[in-house]
């Protein structure tokens, strides 16, 4: 089965005012503010994350859970060939555990640093 949630750090997030932005809202519920281990790295108009191992190394984003994960595929075209959707691991800010991880989607950025 297709895994039902995506996090967003970037042009996707609430607040963005862009159609793939508004297709995300438009089949998703919002579950929250989250956190995954990484880093983020700018570049001139956009920004990218990277896995990091290091414990304080954290990318702030928003969890979604896809009403219909079919919408991925759409949003692999947005994201381009310099991003790759793999399954992390990621933390709600409102958790009651905050080591309380969930399997999601991401985009990380796959070029060069």
């Amino acid at each position: 089965m297709e895994q039902a949630r995506l996090f967003v750090y970037g042009t996707l997030r609430r607040g963005y005012k862009n159609i793939y932005a508004e297709l995300l809202r438009a089949n998703s519920r919002f579950l929250g503010n989250a956190r995954m281990h990484g880093r983020l790295c700018q570049f001139k108009s956009y920004s990218g994350a990277v896995l990091s191992d290091q414990p304080d190394e954290w990318v702030p984003g928003e969890l979604f859970h896809l009403q219909d994960p079919n919408i991925l595929q759409t949003l692999d075209e947005y994201e381009g060939s310099e991003f790759e959707r793999v399954l992390v691991k990621v933390s709600l800010d409102h958790g009651k555990d905050p080591e309380t991880f969930l399997e999601t989607w991401v985009y990380l950025f796959r070029g060069r640093t």
